[in-house]
C-alpha cells in the first residue's frame, strides 16, 4: 500500500485555489464564446439563451433565475423585460408572491430556442468525443461539487440569511 501523501502547505492550497479560479475564468470566456456562437442563428444573445433556458421546464421569478445562475436579479431582470419586448417571453402572474411576476418562454421562445439545438447537440457529440463520455460526466459532477462547496463556504461565512455573494454585473451581455 502506497504512503499517504504529506497535507499541502497553505502556498499550495493557494495556488490550487489561484490555478482554479484561472480555469474557471478561462472556461467562462470559452463557453461564452460558444454561447453567442449558437444563439447567433436563432437571433438570440448568450444571456437571452441563457434567462430564456432557464425557464423552459418551469416558469421561474426572476430572483429564482439569478439565484440558480449565480447572477444579480437586476442582470436578469433588464434580459427578462428585453426577451418579453421582443415577445419571446412573458411575465405571469405568481401565486406564490403578488409582486414578483413569473417569467415564461411564449411559442415564439421555444422557437427560437429549438432552432439553437442542432448546433448544441453537435458541439456536445464533438465534446463528448474529445473527453469522452466518462470524463465528460465527472467534469460535471466536479464542477457541481465546487460550485456546492463555494456556496457552503460563502454562507458560512455571510450567514445562512444572506446567501452567496453577487457580482456587480452579468458575466454575458444582453
Amino acid at each position: 500500500m502506497p504512503e499517504p501523501l504529506p497535507p499541502l502547505s497553505l502556498r499550495e492550497r493557494q495556488d490550487l485555489l489561484s490555478g482554479t479560479a484561472l480555469g474557471v475564468f478561462r472556461l467562462n470566456g470559452q463557453f461564452l464564446a460558444l454561447s453567442e456562437e449558437l444563439a447567433r442563428p436563432a437571433g438570440l444573445t448568450a444571456a437571452r439563451w441563457q434567462v430564456l433556458g432557464a425557464v423552459l421546464r418551469e416558469p421561474l421569478p426572476v430572483a429564482g433565475i439569478a439565484r440558480a445562475m449565480g447572477i444579480t436579479r437586476q442582470s436578469v431582470q433588464r434580459v427578462a423585460d428585453l426577451l418579453v419586448a421582443d415577445g419571446l417571453a412573458a411575465y405571469a402572474p405568481n401565486p406564490a408572491h403578488r409582486r414578483a411576476k413569473l417569467l415564461r418562454p411564449t411559442q415564439e421562445g421555444r422557437a427560437a430556442i429549438a432552432r439553437i439545438d442542432p448546433g448544441h447537440a453537435d458541439l456536445a457529440t464533438r465534446l463528448a468525443a474529445e473527453l469522452g463520455d466518462e470524463a465528460f460526466a465527472e467534469t460535471t459532477r466536479v464542477l457541481d461539487h465546487l460550485s456546492a462547496a463555494l456556496t457552503t463556504i460563502t454562507e458560512h461565512e455571510s450567514g445562512p440569511d444572506s446567501g452567496p455573494a453577487e457580482p456587480e454585473s452579468s458575466p454575458a451581455g444582453d
